[in-house]
């Protein structure tokens, strides 16, 4: 075999090896290390006093009422944003749909909160909702409403991050679903209008279908990102007031140094959560996309 039919066998195998040695190092690696760690009661300052305790901690985290209060925290958060941010996003895709200079400036000024850093983001929020002297309360009192404690408050404090959480990300999502409409063929709905659909049975029939596959990646995206926020709960709340606000991976955030065994387990139980979830999306929702 000469050379050149050497080269041509190789090269696919050495065109993906960059990618493939990032993967490995920056992916699989650290993974695998979770992994081991979790099954360790690990010394940060005394590597030799670490000792294997098998599923020890594993154990402990299902034994532990905290660690349930901080799943439930994350799941309603999860909940609120996806199904908040799909359903808002469709709507003002929608809205966006037609090619004016208008929406145009409608979709660039929607976008920026998405390119904007969340530090940013979370503290001129936190102003808005400052309990004496925010914008937010001042709305509320000037058309006769009481104002909030908004963070606070354990009872308001998840649906003010969701908030957050949902106006920084609605743009990005906005932006992708007005592509997927712009995508449809206009021969579609001209058809639609010549056997008399009405508009709720061509959004239903027609619009919903071909933009599934787009609604579909929103959907995994999304999930998989809240069930791992961190750095707006870190800024705003310090999962408080109460832990109301502690999310998973603030949880294990909270055990980084003193347990880091524990909150190894704990990572490691949230990667499979969120690889559950994902399968189950695509049993289930996959069977509902239509792909042109």
């Amino acid at each position: 075999m000469d050379k050149k039919r050497i080269w041509e066998a190789v090269r696919p195998y050495v065109m993906i090896l960059p990618a493939m040695t990032g993967i490995v190092l920056f992916v699989l690696y650290p993974v695998a290390y979770l992994i081991k760690l979790s099954f360790y009661k690990y010394n940060l300052m005394n590597k030799d006093k670490s000792k294997f305790i098998g599923t020890d901690n594993y154990t402990q985290i299902f034994s532990r009422e905290d660690f349930y209060t901080a799943l439930l925290n994350t799941v309603v958060y999860t909940i609120g944003v996806v199904v908040l941010t799909l359903v808002l996003s469709l709507i003002i895709a929608v809205w966006l749909n037609k090619r004016k200079r208008f929406n145009a400036i409608v979709q660039a000024g929607i976008f920026t909160p998405h390119i904007i850093s969340i530090v940013s983001v979370a503290l001129v929020w936190m102003w808005l909702m400052e309990p004496n002297h925010g914008l937010l309360n001042f709305l509320l009192k000037t058309f006769g409403l009481p104002g909030s404690t908004w963070l606070q408050n354990s009872s308001t404090a998840m649906i003010s991050i969701i908030i957050v959480s949902v106006w920084q990300n609605i743009g990005y999502y906005t932006l992708i679903i007005v592509a997927a409409l712009q995508s449809i063929p206009p021969s579609i709905y001209e058809a639609a209008a010549l056997d008399n659909a009405s508009k709720f049975q061509v959004f239903r029939k027609i619009t919903l279908p071909l933009i599934s596959p787009q609604l579909f990646f929103i959907l995994i995206i999304m999930t998989i990102g809240s069930f791992k926020v961190f750095d707006t709960v870190k800024i705003m709340t310090g999962g408080g007031p109460n832990g109301a606000t502690t999310t998973l991976v603030y949880y294990i955030y909270e055990f980084r140094t003193n347990s880091i065994g524990y909150a190894s387990a704990t990572g490691v139980v949230l990667m499979a959560i969120i690889a559950l979830l994902t399968v189950v999306y695509f049993r289930v929702l996959s069977k509902k996309v239509h792909y042109q």
